[in-house]
């Protein structure tokens, strides 16, 4: 309840943000405008509520989807308008300063001007235009209304330019925002990058080198993806001609019942020595649990590893390949267990864990292993969010390494996954499958 009530903060106050940078600021009291852009925020706010909330409230995954899109979409929108906006504050502050400040310039100098112009004699002009009637006094001085209307002709342009600075302020950010996160969806539903990526590991016997992993993870199926989705994946995988395939969690978001059918393809996927599959966080937010998703995949020729390990032959050598359960199901007694998975193996023999969630790096440089293969981060998904990563997990994306129980290193390789949670949005982290080649 504490999360929840997390993000309804954070989204009522953003939204409130919102309002007075691009609507109040931008609109006139009162205008047609003001109106329909403020209930615009109201009811996109509402949206991505039942968005979030969706699957807790027994929508129905047909009913999810139409509300998915424009609340997801909005989500992203909103989140480049608030990051945007932000970044132009600084902008607006200065211009503002410097209109304030002319303006405050010119009503200082406004006083001695009028008081030199009651002041003055009266001109030939002025007398002629008092002898017409224009209104000259007998005692050679005049007083006229023109100050007056000078000085409310200057201010006049002062509310205006401000309302100016709001106006181009507020469209640069909508500008920004619209272009990054049309740039963004663009990225999310197009094809995976190909990551081509060579890894040396020292205990491995020279006969197996060359041995190629294809590593894919966050395929996320939902009610934003399609079954075209799993087919592209399943497609670019066996393109790579891998000797295994790894599934590196968070393969789903719905019980078999809802997206059973956009998981057929998987059956397709072809290599050497297999396809295997961890379970992810996302498996575990189902009522069901993610054992109806293991008994599917078994259906369609993917076998999970539970704490497990399968021994890969390859050119008469041998490596481990083992994979344990993700994190979040502690607290149902089905958490990792790499004592299980790892125990009772031959020492000098190279072990490969998968294991969804980078933080689990740690246990396993204490279990000796010497590469582990994870997901989870998504690569942040939406710059600037891959800064946020690092407070939960000690990679987001890409290679590193963790000093090892014993001497050497256990090698940890992320990956930004193929898919996307939330918003079909990517933004500085591109959908990936990588072709891991393991070398001596």
């Amino acid at each position: 309840m504490g999360f929840v009530g997390m993000i309804l903060t954070a989204v009522v106050v953003v939204h409130v943000y919102l309002w007075r940078r691009l609507v109040r600021a931008s609109t006139t009291p009162g205008s047609r405008p003001r109106r329909a852009l403020t209930w615009a925020l109201v009811i996109l706010a509402a949206l991505m509520v039942v968005t979030f909330a969706g699957s807790r409230l027994g929508l129905g995954m047909d009913v999810e989807r139409v509300v998915a899109w424009p609340g997801y979409l909005w989500l992203a929108v909103m989140f480049y308008l608030f990051v945007f906006g932000l970044v132009m504050e600084v902008p607006r502050a200065v211009a503002t300063f410097v209109v304030s400040r002319r303006r405050r310039t010119a009503e200082t100098a406004a006083p001695a001007e009028r008081a030199e112009e009651e002041t003055a004699p009266v001109d030939e002009v002025v007398l002629a235009g008092a002898a017409a009637g224009g209104g000259a006094t007998a005692h050679g001085t005049a007083t006229t209304g023109r100050p007056a209307v000078e000085g409310a002709a200057a201010d006049a342009p002062a509310i205006d330019r401000r309302l100016f600075i709001s106006r181009t302020a507020s469209a640069v950010v909508a500008a920004g925002a619209l272009a990054t996160v049309g740039y963004g969806v663009s990225r999310a539903l197009g094809d995976p990058v190909i990551e081509r990526v060579p890894i040396r590991l020292p205990r491995l016997d020279p006969r197996m080198s060359g041995l190629r992993i294809a590593v894919v993870s966050d395929i996320h199926l939902g009610p934003l993806s399609g079954r075209g989705h799993t087919e592209r994946i399943v497609r670019m995988i066996n393109g790579l001609e891998a000797d295994a395939v790894t599934i590196v969690g968070d393969l789903v978001d719905g019980t078999v019942a809802e997206l059973g059918r956009l998981a057929t393809p998987l059956r397709s996927l072809e290599s050497r020595y297999g396809a295997y599959f961890v379970t992810g966080n996302h498996e575990y937010y189902t009522a069901a649990g993610p054992q109806e998703w293991i008994e599917e995949l078994r259906s369609l020729g993917v076998r999970s590893l539970r704490n497990e390990r399968v021994e890969i032959r390859h050119a008469g050598a041998a490596l481990d390949l083992a994979g344990v359960n993700d994190l979040n199901g502690v607290p149902s007694g089905d958490g990792p267990d790499l004592d299980k998975a790892l125990g009772g193996r031959d020492a000098n023999r190279p072990v490969v864990l998968m294991a969804h969630q980078p933080v689990q790096v740690t246990q396993a440089a204490a279990h000796g292993v010497d590469l582990q293969l994870s997901g989870h981060t998504h690569g942040g998904q939406m710059a600037p969010f891959n800064l946020l990563v690092p407070l939960q997990q000690p990679v987001v994306a890409g290679l590193a390494s963790v000093p090892r129980t014993g001497g050497g290193d256990t090698q940890v390789y992320v990956t930004r996954g193929a898919g996307f949670w939330g918003p079909p949005v990517r933004v500085g982290a591109p959908p990936e499958i990588t072709l891991i080649e393991l070398r001596t």
